[in-house]
C-alpha cells in the first residue's frame, strides 16, 4: 500500500467539506469584522473584557481566513502533488493560522470565565471577609481582572500554540523532503504527520482539557458561591446581576462542549487507531477527523451572533448602526463582557 494512494476521499470530503466552509466562511467574515469594528469603536479599551474579546476576535478572523483554503484543498487536494505550490500554502498555511487561533480561542475563553467569576467574588466578598486560605486564590483570580496581566497573557497564549504549531509543521516538512515521500497532497501522512504532530496535538488536548475543567470548575464553585450568600443574606436586585454572569460562564461552557470537545475526544483515538494497512479504516477516520475539525471552526462564525445575545453594548451599538440613537429602556443596564457588576 502506498502511502500517497491509500486515502480516496469520498463526496463528503469533496463536495460536503467545501459547501460547508464556503458558507461559513462570508458568514464569518462579514460578523466578525463588524464585532472588530463595534469593538474598536464603542467597547471602553481600558477594560479587561475588552482584551480578551478583541483577541477573540482577532483569533475567529484568522480561522475564518483559512476557510477558503481548506475547501480548496478538501476539493481538489487528491489531484495536486505534494511539491505544488498550493499544496503547500493549503497545508502549512492553513493548518498552522487554524490550529493556532483554534487553541488561542480555547485559552481565552476559559480567561474569560475565570475574568467574569473574579470579577463577581470580588464584589460579594466586599462585605464577606473570605478566610486566610483563600487570599492567595483570591490573588490569582483578581489578575484574571486586570487589563495589563490580560494583555500580556494573550500575548504568551499566541506565542505559546503559535511556536508549538510551526515547530511541528517544520519537522514534519524536513522529515517528508528527507525520505521523498508525499507524492499526493491529500494522503495520511498530511492528515496525520509525523511524531511532532502527535505530540502536539497531544499537547493541544491536554490543554483544551485544562481548559475546560477550568470553565467547569468556575461554573461549580459560582454556584456554590451563590448558594452561600443566599442563605447569609438577601441579594434582591443582584440576583439579575449574578444569573447574567452564570450564564455567561455556562455559555461558554457550552460552546467548549459543543464545538471543541467532540475533536479534543476524538483526537487521541484518531491517532491510537490510525497506524495500520487498513485503508477503508483510515479513510473513515481521516474524514471523520475533518468534519470535528469543520464544527470546531464553525464556532469562529458563530461567535458574533453570541456577542449579540449576550452583550448588551454590542446590541446597542449594533442597533445604533442603523438608528443613530440609543433606546432609552437600553441604557444603565449592565453588560456581561464587561466589568460594570456594581459593589454588593
Amino acid at each position: 500500500m502506498k502511502n500517497s494512494t491509500c486515502l480516496q476521499p469520498s463526496l463528503a470530503t469533496t463536495v460536503a467539506l467545501p459547501v460547508i466552509y464556503s458558507f461559513l466562511f462570508p458568514a464569518g467574515l462579514f460578523g466578525n469584522i463588524l464585532a472588530a469594528w463595534i469593538f474598536s469603536k464603542q467597547a471602553p479599551t481600558k477594560r479587561t473584557q475588552y482584551v480578551y474579546l478583541s483577541n477573540l476576535v482577532t483569533a475567529n478572523l484568522l480561522i475564518c481566513s483559512t476557510m477558503p483554503l481548506l475547501a480548496t484543498y478538501f476539493a481538489r487536494g487528491h489531484q495536486w502533488t505534494y511539491q505544488s505550490v498550493v499544496c503547500r500554502i493549503a497545508n502549512n498555511f492553513g493548518t498552522l493560522i487554524m490550529h493556532v487561533s483554534m487553541y488561542v480561542t480555547i485559552v481565552i475563553l476559559c480567561s474569560i470565565a475565570l475574568s467574569q467569576y473574579a470579577t463577581l467574588k470580588k464584589n460579594s466578598d466586599a462585605k464577606h471577609s473570605p478566610a486566610a486560605n483563600e487570599n492567595f486564590h483570591r490573588c490569582v483570580l483578581n489578575k484574571f481582572r486586570q487589563p495589563e496581566f490580560a494583555k500580556y497573557l494573550c500575548i504568551v497564549i499566541w506565542l505559546t500554540v503559535f511556536c508549538i504549531t510551526v515547530a511541528a509543521i517544520i519537522r514534519n516538512n524536513i522529515l517528508a523532503n528527507a525520505v521523498g515521500e508525499f507524492h499526493t497532497c491529500y494522503s495520511i501522512s498530511i492528515e496525520a504527520g509525523k511524531f511532532t504532530s502527535m505530540l502536539a496535538a497531544s499537547l493541544a488536548t491536554a490543554c483544551f482539557f485544562v481548559s475546560f475543567m477550568t470553565v467547569l470548575l468556575s461554573y461549580y464553585c459560582l454556584n456554590r458561591h451563590l448558594s452561600k450568600i443566599q442563605k447569609n443574606t438577601c441579594i434582591g436586585e443582584k440576583h439579575l446581576i449574578y444569573g447574567t454572569v452564570k450564564r455567561n460562564i455556562l455559555v461558554i461552557q457550552i460552546i467548549l462542549t459543543v464545538c471543541f470537545l467532540p475533536y479534543n475526544i476524538f483526537s487521541p483515538f484518531f491517532y491510537v487507531l490510525l497506524p495500520g494497512n487498513d485503508c477503508k479504516k483510515s479513510n473513515y477516520l481521516v474524514e471523520i477527523k475533518n468534519f470535528l475539525n469543520c464544527l470546531a471552526a464553525a464556532k469562529s462564525s458563530l461567535d458574533p451572533v453570541i456577542y449579540l445575545l449576550l452583550d448588551k453594548t454590542f446590541k446597542r451599538s449594533l442597533y445604533g448602526l442603523f438608528t443613530k440613537s440609543i433606546p432609552e429602556h437600553h441604557k444603565g443596564k449592565a453588560d456581561i463582557f464587561t466589568e460594570e457588576t456594581p459593589d454588593i
